[in-house]
């Protein structure tokens, strides 16, 4: 599988593009910048989209990519996520107040974008993978997902703060090839990152103890404006298997 993050911050400003990633150029995993970082010919590939929660920095984009995309697929992208999250993303987002309804454009039949409920720990298979989604701490019924294909599996926790089950989880996948999950905010603001349900390097240091051992992980939704001292923070961790993206646009073959 190759992974490509699009976007692997936890805010937007020049050359820092919100949370989205690329898996084989078919299956997105959360809206924040697709339709920003890759050309409207590469969108219309993408067949389907997993979101993990509803904040805006991680489904803005689908706003855009299905404007960019109107007329030029023969079928609908399929997203897929928790109700909860389905229901806010149709009740403020694609609502003909904020966005037309892409759900019943151009016709009910034939629409841009259809929206499939994900259950917890339910595994489903979506195109060429195999998705299970797990809770993760963080609002509206967050969802992490473990992504498989041909043997191999990738973790992706999105944004969340300390959390258990997923790693349980991921105990269960000896084919796990790689783990990316978050830190967001400096040591200093730790109130600020157990009040929104995110990640410093000292709480991140305590999750490293529940992931599977000698799995590379790799760090994003990174806060643009505390990078410096995050990637000094994540360095005195001494973790060598800890990776902190450094760039949109980075890949990664698994």
């Amino acid at each position: 599988m190759k992974v490509k993050i699009l976007g692997g911050h936890g805010g937007v400003t020049i050359g820092a593009h919100a949370t989205s990633f690329l898996i084989d150029e078919k299956l997105l995993i959360d809206a924040g910048s697709v339709a920003s970082t890759i050309s409207i010919e590469k969108q219309s590939r993408i067949d389907n989209i997993l979101i993990s929660h509803p904040h805006l920095d991680h489904i803005k984009d689908l706003a855009f990519l299905c404007d960019n995309c109107f007329g030029m697929r023969e079928k609908p992208f399929q997203v897929w996520t928790h109700a909860t999250v389905m229901g806010m993303i149709k009740t403020h987002l694609f609502n003909d107040s904020i966005l037309p309804d892409f759900s019943v454009l151009p016709t009910k039949k034939n629409p841009t974008i259809q929206f499939n409920a994900l259950a917890p720990e339910v595994t489903v298979e979506i195109g060429d993978y195999r998705v299970t989604p797990i809770l993760v701490q963080h609002p509206s019924d967050a969802m992490g997902y473990i992504v498989e294909k041909e043997g191999k599996a990738i973790l992706f926790t999105l944004d969340t703060a300390a959390t258990t089950r997923i790693w349980q989880k991921a105990h269960q996948y000896p084919g796990l090839k790689a783990i990316f999950t978050e830190v967001s905010f400096p040591n200093k603001l730790q109130n600020v990152a157990t009040a929104s349900d995110h990640h410093t390097p000292q709480t991140l240091a305590e999750e490293l103890k529940k992931m599977p051992p000698g799995v590379p992980v790799i760090l994003t939704h990174i806060k643009p404006n505390f990078r410096a001292e995050l990637e000094q923070e994540i360095a005195e961790l001494g973790e060598s298997r800890i990776q902190m993206m450094n760039r949109d646009g980075m890949e990664f073959n698994f």
